[in-house]
């Protein structure tokens, strides 16, 4: 509790505090708290912000749901598919990456994506783009493509220790009762992974919307995000009230945006349950249907 205090509510307590401050750039901290306001909030309903903020959260959605599409298969592959030797050589493609500086990885994305890069040439080269190359560097799309890279590897491992802790077991038994492949993976192995694809979300959604380094580097001005914002407004323009105003805001959607989530997920199967009857009465009626047809086919025989 102590240490959740000392690094959690007591840093977000000072950017709080801080909102309500003033400018005051003669101060080594410079906020003035003489006269207290909160004319930081009304600054930061402006129009850019709404933009940088929609664009965001767009990208930390999407990215988050293509890292899920990608982390699901190749958890399950080194989870179910490989043995433990090639399971250890899965593990460390996904970890090694990590090893390397957050930053070093985002701006080595700048080599490829340049216009007069290697790809951009072999591209020009097949067809497939212009004389101009590709023109994918300081966009939105570059911002998304280095996103899910740098934060795959946060949804794949959840994922990988959810599925390693099924018992292997409940997977035989119901393709035992005669469930296919497809029907275990979603009727089984899915929702028992419950667990690790929340703890993946959580580990990835969270701190994309958060992230600076990626806008700051690629972005460019079509690509920026809430935390480049912020961040010039700590490290630059010097406004700290007006830079911790946004991070409380940041912070209030992000959880309104997880509590919204949540309750669809939880919502979702129940919702599912209401129907449940007139789903069993369909497959019963077309079980009868589909014996009464054998009947008359062996009769007709």
């Amino acid at each position: 509790m102590v240490w959740y205090t000392a690094f959690f509510i007591v840093p977000i307590a000072l950017v709080v505090v801080y909102s309500f401050g003033t400018k005051d750039t003669s101060k080594l901290v410079p906020v003035d708290f003489s006269n207290p306001s909160t004319r930081s909030y009304s600054e930061v309903f402006d129009e850019t912000f709404f933009v940088v903020f929609r664009s965001t959260v767009r990208i930390a959605i999407t990215a988050t749901l293509l890292c899920l599409l990608i982390g699901l298969p190749v958890a399950y592959f080194a989870a179910f598919k490989v043995s433990e030797r090639w399971r250890a050589i899965v593990l460390a493609a996904v970890v090694v990456p990590s090893f390397t500086s957050f930053l070093i990885r985002t701006v080595a994305w700048r080599i490829p994506l340049a216009p007069n890069g290697n790809l951009s040439k072999w591209m020009q080269d097949l067809g497939v783009v212009g004389e101009n190359g590709i023109q994918v560097l300081e966009t939105a799309a570059a911002v998304q493509l280095a996103i899910v890279y740098n934060y795959l590897g946060f949804m794949i491992l959840p994922l990988y220790v959810a599925f390693d802790r099924i018992d292997v077991r409940l997977r035989e038994a119901s393709k035992d009762l005669g469930a296919g492949r497809v029907s275990t993976f979603f009727s089984v192995t899915l929702p028992l992974a419950g667990p690790g694809i929340a703890a993946g979300v959580l580990l990835t959604f969270i701190p994309m919307c958060g992230d600076y380094v990626t806008a700051t580097v690629l972005g460019g001005a079509k690509g920026n995000m809430i935390g480049a914002m912020i961040a010039s407004q700590f490290s630059g323009a010097q406004n700290w009230p007006l830079g911790a105003a946004m991070a409380v805001l940041m912070i209030g959607a992000v959880l309104l945006t997880l509590v919204v989530g949540a309750a669809i997920v939880w919502l979702f199967p129940r919702l599912l349950g209401l129907f449940e009857p007139l789903i069993q009465q369909w497959r019963r009626s077309r079980a009868s249907s589909a014996v009464q047809s054998a009947a008359a086919t062996l009769t007709g025989n």
